[in-house]
């Protein structure tokens, strides 16, 4: 389903400076083409804040359908149009590029990646994923670590592509679960409680290119 003419756009804007990338905008579409979307001058909603935005500029964009489902896709600026008022043109997705996904129903996938985990200033160490999903991973780590449910710990991700892009995602969880292995290791299950939705949408696309690897097997 691709976005139509009224909808809401929810927009972060791929940049390497850090805070601006946190940063999310709104806005509303007002013409649909079968090249590009036609949208207005997103706005920051916490500042009221317009965002100036230039031609080439890579989005992270999705939009809500029926059901609280979260359409992710992404796309660019091609440029503008100055009819009664400045509109966006940015590329329209393809429709087998967009990902859906249902807050209450992540996809998780075995993976094992490498993630760097830091529970305070004292400890800090490097481990590797069993699982990862939309909603929160799992890790292993040594059986001393003092990993205890309702903690709060922050991590950063390494997260590889088919395309051969490696992004690194950070994120702050909440430790829901812990258990102690027969090899003398810790399970330690995690659910996402600050995230944004662009590096939220980078680990639900590495679970989607791990489920199609899986079911070609």
């Amino acid at each position: 389903m691709l976005p139509k003419v009224n909808q809401t756009l929810f927009i972060q804007i791929n940049s390497i400076d850090e805070e601006e990338a946190k940063q999310e905008y709104k806005s509303r579409i007002a013409d649909v083409s079968d090249a590009y979307i036609r949208m207005e001058i997103p706005m920051n909603d916490n500042s009221g804040k317009l965002k100036r935005l230039y031609p080439g500029d890579e989005l992270s964009v999705y939009f809500i359908t029926e059901g609280g489902v979260k359409n992710y896709f992404n796309s660019s600026v091609l440029g503008f149009s100055d009819d009664v008022i400045r509109l966006v043109l940015i590329k329209k997705p393809d429709p087998e590029s967009i990902t859906k996904v249902q807050r209450r129903n992540f996809l998780r996938v075995p993976a094992i990646l490498e993630i760097a985990v830091k529970f305070s200033e004292q400890l800090q160490f490097v481990s590797l994923t069993d699982d990862v999903g939309g909603g929160g991973i799992s890790f292993l780590c040594e059986g001393y670590v003092p990993v205890e449910s309702g903690h709060t710990v922050e991590c950063w991700l390494l997260v590889p592509f088919k395309n051969g892009q490696i992004e690194h995602v950070p994120f702050k969880s909440e430790i829901v679960r812990v258990k102690e292995l027969e090899t003398g290791k810790k399970q330690v299950m995690m659910r996402f409680s600050e995230i944004t939705d662009r590096d939220r949408q980078k680990i639900i696309r590495y679970c989607f290119e791990r489920q199609l690897d899986f079911r070609k097997r």
